[in-house]
């Protein structure tokens, strides 16, 4: 029986548990199930380790004097415990949604609402991590998460000032079309406290650095305390237009609770047998646990371990490794008053949203802007074994080179050996398995390139190192040899009918989100990888795409008409495919080899990507079997044609 007296985690509910794909075998794991329910804790607010979640003050409290939450939970585990190999990957969700097993395994979901709830044998991908005997594990952790297609959350809980709400105005940054299709209203994060308009302010832009243009009060409505619409009814956003909204909020939640919550579900299943109530443990024989999560979810690992959750109340580690991939220097607007953790931001949207805050490595050092010495590495014993991976894109939106240099970008830092930081060359932000070049939103096709061999790669030495063996040493660009360099120092090819960028996301100290105000004056000074002729990356972990490649792949892209033309797309990169022959090269003007003075043949092409896979197995940057899959690519129909042209 579990310490009650300790207890953080109070109680499993679980609503099913079934066969994962029709009971299918995974090599020597045998089959899989899927267990699916809620997990309700409790949490202490005078215990140091909780101190940290702001508002926890001002939560509701049961009679014992502790706050009471609720989440759901959903795992894939061995059906016969003993035949898994002890490990947990607990894959942080991305607003709500689950990622691991098509984002990294390479599973191909009919639909978001598949993707979100893993029963078939298409779900399980290439069955990697079954075949392993990895236990997965999901929870919620914001209340705001969408629950549509079976999203993830957990129960609101709302802080109060002796039981009057909590107001204050704040802002809300409102874009139609970019990151989610158009719609006539614009929805809130928070609920207004009065619909009185005269209390409330909004304005548009075209551009990120545009003057703020008043809309007045005939303008715009309210069409409930969550959602506001342009007036008269009937107009619509203009497409890629920033709105934003002042409005005094209501209702904060205690947003930090997600963390803790996080914290308690991990220590439960390493280290506990059963609940308060004397329900089992639903994992099996977890002896170590890892941390995975994708741009949103990543960035709440970062701050999960600043901000000292990696402790359990009881001063025993949670993850023993984790993994954040496409996160950049950013954290996650979470643990805030009015904290709105679906923002992101980038060179043209949420420019001034809070994310990008000193510390930004896990290297300790003194940041010049601030004064303030510091790492997200705590130093403690409690620090999990650090992995950081980044696409291209995060060197040009997410201040990625900061996680290797000083914060004004003039020279290298030296890692802890606890940690380590991969540049996926040549890759997306979002780059996965099945990514298509269509335009999409922008001026160039996007990158089709997935980094996720390369991911692969790295959970598993991530998992090898928790058991004592070295990890692959970081794979990045550096200002010492001139493959990290500033963007107006950067030669890229002049590739006809390729928009190119030619700016970087910069940003400064945020000093007040709601007005926003964002000092300038000495602004971080983020650096990307320089690049070769052919406009492709020189530095980080290059893919076989990347060194045997059939065009070129940026990790930027550029809006195009009606969105905002010029400024840098949200998150995807460019392709741009090399000619087939000499004759169509010069034709059009290219300054790339073509195919055919590249490789000569299609078979000679297949050779040299094949070597350069087999390369990268000793170092453990890609995987045996991924071989075969670049080779099965290779030798695809598609890219058959291009040497066809």
């Amino acid at each position: 029986m579990m310490n009650t007296a300790s207890a953080t985690v109070t109680e499993f509910n679980i609503i099913a548990v079934e066969p994962f794909a029709d009971g299918a075998t995974f090599g020597n794991t045998g089959s899989y199930e899927r267990v699916r329910g809620t997990v309700k804790g409790e949490l202490d607010p005078a215990d140091a380790r909780n101190k940290v979640i702001v508002n926890l003050d001002k939560a509701p409290r049961n009679a014992a004097g502790r706050i009471e939450y609720e989440a759901d939970f959903f795992m894939l585990r061995p059906v016969d415990g003993t035949r898994g190999n002890g490990k947990l990957v607990y894959d942080v969700t991305n607003r709500g949604r689950k990622n691991i097993h098509w984002r990294l395994m390479d599973a191909r979901p009919a639909s978001p609402a598949h993707a979100n709830d893993p029963r078939t044998l298409e779900d399980a991908g290439n069955g990697l991590l079954f075949r392993m005997g990895y236990t997965i594990l999901w929870s919620g952790w914001d209340p705001d998460a969408p629950r549509v297609n079976n999203g993830m959350g957990m129960k609101p809980i709302i802080a109060s000032d002796n039981g009057k709400p909590i107001v204050r105005v704040i802002r809300d940054e409102l874009v139609s079309g970019t990151r989610s299709p158009a719609r006539e209203t614009f929805r809130l994060t928070h609920n207004a406290f009065t619909m009185d308009q005269s209390q409330a302010r909004l304005t548009v832009r075209r551009r990120e650095a545009d003057a703020r243009q008043e809309i007045p009060a005939s303008g715009w409505a309210y069409v409930n305390d969550r959602e506001i619409r342009l007036m008269p009814e009937g107009t619509k956003p203009v497409t890629g237009s920033i709105y934003e909204f002042h409005y005094p909020a209501k209702d904060p939640r205690v947003l930090g609770i997600g963390m803790a919550a996080t914290r308690d579900l991990i220590s439960f299943v390493k280290y506990e047998s059963t609940d308060a109530k004397g329900a089992p443990n639903p994992a099996r024989g977890i002896k170590a646990a890892l941390g995975f999560g994708i741009s949103q979810s990543g960035r709440f690992l970062r701050d999960f371990v600043y901000q000292g959750f990696n402790q359990d109340t009881r001063a025993r580690k949670v993850f023993d490794g984790a993994y954040s991939h496409t996160a950049g220097v950013g954290g996650v607007f979470l643990n805030a008053a009015f904290g709105q953790p679906g923002r992101t931001s980038t060179q043209f949207e949420d420019h001034m949203m809070p994310e990008n805050e000193f510390p930004f490595s896990a290297a300790r050092m003194t940041d010049p802007v601030t004064g303030k010495t510091d790492s997200i590495l705590r130093n403690d014993g409690f620090d999990p074994l650090w992995f950081e991976s980044n696409t291209s894109t995060e060197y040009w939106q997410k201040g990625a080179s900061m996680l290797t240099t000083d914060p004004l970008g003039t020279k290298d830092v030296t890692l802890p050996d606890a940690a380590r930081v991969y540049l996926i060359a040549g890759t997306q932000h979002a780059g996965q398995a099945w990514m298509t070049s269509t335009p999409g939103n922008n001026a160039n096709p996007r990158n089709p390139h997935s980094p996720t061999p390369a991911m692969r790669a790295l959970l598993l030495a991530l998992a090898d190192w928790v058991d004592g063996k070295a990890a692959p040493a970081s794979q990045t660009p550096r200002i010492a040899d001139n493959t990290l360099v500033p963007v107006e120092k950067l030669h890229f090819p002049a590739i006809p009918g390729m928009a190119i960028a030619r700016k970087v996301n910069v940003f400064g100290v945020l000093k007040d989100w709601t007005k926003p105000e964002m000092d300038m004056s000495k602004p971080y000074r983020p650096l990307i990888t320089n690049v070769n002729a052919d406009g492709n990356e020189i530095a980080g972990i290059r893919l076989p795409d990347i060194t045997v490649p059939l065009g070129t792949y940026t990790g930027w892209n550029l809006y195009k008409a009606p969105y905002v033309e010029g400024e840098l797309g949200d998150r995807d990169g460019s392709f741009s495919p090399f000619a087939a022959t000499r004759a169509e090269r010069e034709s059009r003007g290219d300054p790339r080899p073509s195919l055919e003075e590249r490789y000569g043949s299609h078979a000679a092409y297949v050779k040299l990507l094949t070597d350069a896979a087999t390369a990268l197995v000793p170092s453990r940057l890609l995987l045996q079997e991924d071989i075969e899959r670049y080779v099965a690519w290779a030798n695809s129909e598609a890219v058959r044609k291009q040497f066809a042209r």
